[in-house]
């Protein structure tokens, strides 16, 4: 047991006892309450953990954007006190509590405003990104940034994209899984995608409510998130796929937040497609569809042991790291446990998930 003492509270690390056949969590840990702080220890030996899927909000740019009728129409404004990037103190000691040694921060996508006109969104995205570069130059063993770009303008994307990773060191970026109605694999986007590969920057895909099944989603459940969110990320991972845009980018770096959504759990069906070509279930893609998992990476963000165990059966340890989606409130703050309770793990792959492939991928060490 080792204490790491901070501002009158200290943060007390439990050690674990892994065996693959015997995880030292029983299944299906609680989600919702913190239970693993830092140091992680792991039969004896320190663990880095590293959460790839963690936002916040760049408050400085409301003032640019406040007066525009698509802001004030959306309802933009961040709904929780631990968003801004100013209430540091919280999100550090909320780090210590899930474990959490480092965060690729990125911005929530009601602030990527794909409204905005080109000079508005130059200048939104510029300070966006020099805000995440400045805490994270403040905090260089606590966070990297995967920044934004204003892939409605898919041109100065790619500019903006370079100029994150080459001036700013960020390590990649988040995006939307579309583009005002705009499939990611839609051709205009090509020379995003060219640049990212080029780069051999990490792009996150992230999705927002399914607008279009909202009549659907309605009432109860929160279905809009609960559903509507795993079924955005499907729809673009799996264009990217039919559309041949993952041949046409073989070396580009993918994310898909929320556990990959759906496809990695029903691949299945989707190589019977191709195989049977049943009403045009092939399209462009040069592979069999599960064949693609190896070029997407997937968190850990699927909430119970079942869903994880399976997660990494489909897509091997090689694809999975950790994510918590702090500070949302579908935020998993107890993502150690979590992948603890997951048997069949060896150490190697313990420390794969929890920090060796974000490093790699996040280009944390070289």
């Amino acid at each position: 047991m080792t204490e790491q003492p901070g501002d009158g509270v200290a943060f007390v690390g439990c050690e674990f006892h892994y065996h693959a056949d015997k995880p030292p969590v029983g299944r299906n840990p609680t989600t919702i309450d913190y239970k693993t702080p830092r140091p992680v220890v792991i039969n004896g030996k320190r663990v880095t953990t590293i959460d790839v899927h963690a936002h916040c909000v760049v408050m400085d740019v409301v003032p640019l954007v406040a007066g525009c009728p698509e802001f004030d129409a959306k309802k933009s404004a961040p709904s929780t006190k631990k968003d801004p990037l100013d209430n540091l103190e919280t999100r550090l000691k909320d780090m210590d509590a899930m474990g959490i040694d480092m965060q690729a921060l990125s911005v929530y996508l009601y602030h990527h405003f794909h409204w905005a006109e080109r000079d508005l969104a130059a200048q939104v995205t510029r300070l966006q990104n020099e805000k995440l570069t400045e805490i994270c130059e403040a905090h260089p063993d606590r966070f990297v940034a995967l920044g934004t770009v204003s892939l409605q303008h898919p041109d100065l994307a790619a500019e903006q994209l370079e100029y994150n990773v080459k001036k700013l060191g960020h390590r990649g970026t988040m995006i939307d899984t579309s583009i005002n109605g705009d499939e990611l694999s839609n051709p205009k986007f090509h020379p995003f995608w060219a640049k990212a590969e080029e780069l051999e920057a990490l792009v996150f895909i992230h999705p927002s409510h399914f607008a279009e099944g909202a009549d659907r989603l309605k009432g109860k459940g929160f279905l809009g998130n609960i559903i509507g969110n795993p079924l955005n990320t499907t729809i673009a991972l799996a264009h990217l796929i039919y559309e041949g845009t993952l041949d046409r980018f073989p070396d580009v770096k993918i994310l898909g937040a929320h556990g990959g959504g759906l496809l990695p759990s029903y691949i299945g069906r989707y190589d019977h497609g191709h195989d049977s070509n049943d009403r045009g279930g092939r399209g462009d893609e040069k592979k069999k569809p599960s064949e693609y998992l190896q070029q997407i990476y997937i968190d850990t963000l699927v909430y119970n042991t079942e869903n994880l165990e399976h997660l990494i059966r489909e897509c091997g340890v090689s694809q999975v790291v950790l994510g918590t989606d702090y500070p949302a409130g579908m935020a998993n703050l107890n993502p150690i446990e979590h992948l603890l309770s997951t048997p069949g793990l060896s150490e190697a792959d313990i420390e794969d998930i929890c920090y060796r492939t974000a490093e790699k991928l996040l280009k944390i060490r070289n």
